[in-house]
């Protein structure tokens, strides 16, 4: 009997040990030392070459214009090389999706190079040839609409170096509210793509991070001046403690409360209301060398809810992947089960889980009974987070369920957006439009704003984002009025005698929001004539009219050529499945060129013509991001295929003692049968 056990246990180790072993080998870090490997974030680890500078980025200075409704905003990040080896840094960082950032420059000492755009191929060309002559150098360039790369060359050691960024962006107010957001990091992204045949505009996904709770040596600092011409009502930041202060009721100065604590991992956001809740709309003009500009910003009617309210079927894609672990999924329960806890009896819904793989609820959606959504908050309360992140998966499953023609389909996406696929769910978005609404709530203090406001934008929807538990009820009481009606349908612009071409958008879709509509575009001859907006509001017919003559070209409104480029350049490229398209990329390569844009397709570039770096030898290193705040471990280390190493390594050293055990029991053992066969003797 104690043979046949002991042989048992010698077999369940060895089994337990070859399991471990294949696991470690699927393991990220494994995958890593071989042919396969994936573009997963990973850990920054320690130590190494302490002649090599490893946080080369020491501080990022953001100082905001808000005049009117249009920010202007300068980035500045300070590279130094504290170590003895020369460097080229990499850093990977966000920005708005609205952002138009038309200037850059370099400083290192006295001398300032200001950069060039040009196309992006060219550009990469150009700061490789700098980099090998040993010429310091920098490279601004766009990955995701929200994601850029900044390479700086030959970073000598004691060099301190200014790169210069400087975009403007359009802020559009909601429910009376303007927000002001400034993203601070790159939150780690989900992608199952091998490293070897990836584009290389997916390569920054494989970066490094810091653990959770680890806050990197540099420093993030922000102020914003605002110059409404309206008194300020309210003036707030529910992501930053600051400090504000007042020249009048109209003009106010934020800054960060504390600058030494660090900031730089979550959102930056303020918001600020007008007196009597005033929505600044109307008409600007610029009048250029050889081009004009407008935008048209237009409020409109407030809601009338209706009494006859279609059936509604809401299928809810619900993110529980590992970097939604902790904060942004109990955010999220409590997010749902507020929406779903408020349907009426005569709607249907569905919940699909994903993360890896999908869970579905039911087979097909089920009537909002007391029954069925108990069911629903069970499944969901269940869930703890932990896996990859395969929306477009998700989103196949959900659009393939069975409909009600007679029923209203809205499919309302949950999730922190930190996957590296998003084209392919906006093209799964686009193909179904005829067919089901589109909404998207983004969870977490840092979240991917691309994907978020991509699938509101390609589904003509809303994004919604919620930074803090608290929000959660707010923000579903906000949908459930958005989606009650819209404010303005059947849209028309007309222009009566104001000679206007290359309008954008060209056609404008239901409004469903109190927000104000946008229009931008071009005019030539005389500012004269009219714009008529036309619709069908809650109380009827709608008509706005704005005599162009009264309003006067502005000096000031130059930045409205970069505002119009940069949303032609949106609906060129941005979300628009058919961005590879040659004529596609041949359109927004020129835009970029002719109003000095960052594009897909174009770079900034800027070289200090000497040669600082006689050997030319340097060492790559990319700057470590810190964890997004309230995003855990599992972000990164969900990633891979096998447990996390910490498990690995719990297990492994059960199993060796188990084997030690083992061992014993079998030396015991054999004294044992040797002393039997002597005592028979």
């Amino acid at each position: 009997m104690k043979k046949r056990m002991s042989k048992m246990m010698y077999v369940f180790v060895g089994v337990m040990l070859l399991f471990i072993a294949s696991q470690i080998m699927a393991s990220p870090s494994y995958a890593q030392e071989g042919n396969d490997k994936t573009l997963s974030p990973y850990f920054l680890v320690e130590g190494g070459d302490s002649t090599v500078e490893r946080f080369p980025l020491k501080k990022t200075d953001v100082k905001v214009h808000i005049n009117g409704v249009i920010a202007d905003v300068y980035v500045t990040q300070t590279y130094a090389n504290e170590g003895t080896h020369p460097i080229n840094a990499r850093y990977v960082f966000p920005a708005s999706t609205r952002a138009s950032v038309h200037g850059m420059k370099m400083q290192i000492g006295e001398q300032v190079v200001i950069a060039k755009i040009k196309e992006r191929q060219e550009a990469k060309r150009e700061f490789v040839k700098a980099k090998t002559a040993g010429k310091s150098a920098s490279l601004l360039e766009q990955q995701r609409p929200n994601v850029f790369t900044m390479n700086v060359a030959n970073i000598m050691p004691n060099d301190l170096v200014h790169i210069e960024l400087h975009y403007t962006e359009l802020l559009v107010p909601t429910e009376g509210t303007y927000q002001f957001v400034y993203p601070t990091v790159v939150g780690p992204r989900y992608s199952s793509q091998p490293e070897a045949t990836a584009p290389e505009t997916d390569q920054w996904i494989k970066s490094p991070y810091l653990p959770e709770g680890k806050t990197p040596p540099t420093t993030f600092n922000i102020s914003v001046t605002l110059s409404t011409g309206v008194p300020l009502q309210e003036l707030v930041s529910p992501s930053h403690k600051v400090d504000a202060s007042w020249e009048n009721e109209s003009i106010a100065t934020v800054s960060l409360a504390d600058p030494g604590e660090f900031g730089g991992n979550r959102d930056f956001i303020l918001n600020y209301r007008l007196t009597g809740k005033e929505i600044q709309t109307g008409l600007m003009l610029y009048k250029g060398e050889t081009e004009n500009f407008f935008l048209l910003m237009v409020q409109p009617p407030e809601r009338v809810n209706p009494t006859d309210i279609p059936p509604r079927e809401y299928i809810f894609i619900l993110d529980v992947s590992g970097s939604m672990h902790g904060f942004p999924l109990d955010t999220a329960k409590v997010l749902i089960r507020d929406l779903i806890g408020h349907l009426r009896q005569t709607d249907l819904f569905n919940v699909i889980l994903f993360a890896g793989s999908s869970h579905i609820m039911a087979p097909s959606s089920l009537p909002a009974t007391q029954g069925n959504i108990s069911q629903a908050i069970r499944l969901i309360d269940a869930q703890r987070g932990g896996g990859g992140t395969e929306l477009a998966a998700a989103f196949q499953r959900a659009l393939s369920l069975p409909r009600n023609e007679n029923f209203s389909r809205t499919v309302i996406t949950i999730t922190d957006g930190y996957i590296g696929a998003e084209r392919n769910v906006f093209e799964l978005v686009e193909k179904n439009l005829s067919r089901s609404n589109f909404f998207t709530f983004g969870i977490g203090s840092s979240v991917n704003r691309y994907l978020i406001e991509g699938i509101a934008k390609a589904g003509l929807g809303e994004p919604f984002v919620v930074t803090k538990p608290a929000e959660a009820p707010a923000a579903a009481e906000r949908f459930r009025k958005y989606v009650e009606s819209p404010t303005l349908t059947n849209i028309h612009v007309q222009y009566k005698g104001f000679e206007t071409y290359d309008i954008e958008p060209p056609s404008l879709p239901d409004l469903f929001a109190q927000r104000p509509l946008i229009v931008f575009g071009k005019w030539r001859g005389k500012a004269k004539g009219e714009i008529e907006l036309s619709g069908i509001g809650g109380k009827g017919d709608y008509v706005r009219t704005f005599q162009v003559e009264k309003t006067k070209p502005r000096e000031l409104n130059s930045a409205i050529r970069y505002l119009w480029a940069r949303s032609r350049i949106a609906r060129l490229s941005d979300f628009n499945v058919d961005n590879k398209n040659p004529e596609t990329q041949k359109e927004v390569t020129s835009l970029g060129l002719t109003y000095s844009l960052l594009t897909p397709y174009t770079s900034f570039i800027a070289v200090l013509e000497t040669i600082r770096n006689k050997e030319a030898r340097s060492t790559d290193v990319d700057q470590p991001l810190p964890l997004p705040l309230h995003v855990s471990n599992l972000a990164v280390g969900s990633y891979g295929k096998g447990p996390e190493p910490e498990m690995v390594l719990l297990l492994t050293i059960a199993l060796m003692v188990l084997w030690l055990v083992a061992l014993r029991e079998r030396r015991l053992t054999r004294i044992r049968e040797e002393h039997s066969r002597k005592f028979r003797r």
